[in-house]
């Protein structure tokens, strides 16, 4: 199984995240991506990288780099500067990143949406700059993704961040080149709306459907209060299995295959 989502670099694992590492890899998880939300963590998610890539390991360890919209400052000579220095990052040879992210816009936070918008697509124009693909935060915020995609011409596709949302929507992000990361919320009774999305994703496009934690966040069903961890992303294969088209190690492969499809020779093996 991959994880193509785990903040493993925050401040809830820094205690032991080698242990959590090595859990992950007991419960059948062979790769984990972590996403960058803002400059200060970005040298721990490299530590945590080459730690976890040296070959005596059984797992590898892929990250990428963004500017997470809640931690965005309400001064813009601040953003500016983090901007900078994310592209600093991106023209060093020796860095190696599959992907920008974890970007994109919340509408439940106090930063205002203006200066989100701006950065937000300074990173899109990055990203198409670099080749890269982009991690999508969203929350509330659909029309105006869709909107900031149009504008800045962003063509080099992703994935959509622990999705919810409407069949449609997610039609339209496929219809863009993204995938669709799946997370705890399918573990919970009552998500049937992304339940029923997901569902139609598996029977049309389980061809870009991914794996994913979230965490330390987004806790699974009967975990709620709990630190979420990669060692737990095999009840979202279940919860997926119950769905009905595929079985759990149909569903391993299948996204599997989305991952290294989606990142093609972004994705160095140890």
């Amino acid at each position: 199984m991959i994880d193509s989502h785990c903040h493993l670099d925050l401040p809830a694992f820094q205690d032991d995240w080698q242990v959590v590492v090595n859990r992950a890899i007991s419960a059948g998880v062979t790769r984990i991506l972590i996403p960058g939300t803002q400059v200060s963590q970005w040298s721990t998610q490299q530590a945590i990288q080459s730690y976890s890539n040296q070959s005596t390991h059984a797992i590898s360890v892929d990250v990428a780099f963004g500017l997470h919209p809640y931690f965005l400052s309400t001064n813009e000579t601040d953003n500016a500067t983090a901007l900078t220095a994310l592209q600093r990052l991106l023209s060093q040879s020796s860095v190696h990143m599959i992907a920008l992210g974890e970007i994109g816009l919340d509408g439940h936070i106090s930063i205002p949406m203006q200066l989100q918008q701006e950065v937000f697509e300074a990173q899109l124009r990055l990203a198409s700059e670099y080749a890269l693909p982009v991690i999508l935060h969203h929350r509330k915020s659909h029309h105006l993704i869709f909107e900031s995609l149009k504008k800045t011409g962003f063509t080099e596709g992703g994935v959509i961040h622990a999705f919810s949302g409407s069949v449609e929507v997610a039609q339209a992000y496929i219809d863009k080149g993204f995938y669709i990361g799946v997370g705890g919320t399918i573990t919970y009774d009552r998500a049937k709306k992304t339940k029923e999305t997901i569902a139609y994703l598996l029977q049309h496009h389980a061809d870009r459907l991914l794996l994913e934690t979230d965490s330390p966040d987004m806790p699974m069903q009967g975990r709620q209060g709990a630190r979420n961890s990669p060692e737990y992303l095999g009840d979202v294969l279940t919860a997926l299995d119950k769905l009905g088209e595929y079985n759990e190690q149909a569903l391993d492969a299948l996204t599997t295959q989305n991952y290294f499809t989606l990142f093609r020779n972004r994705v160095k093996n140890n």
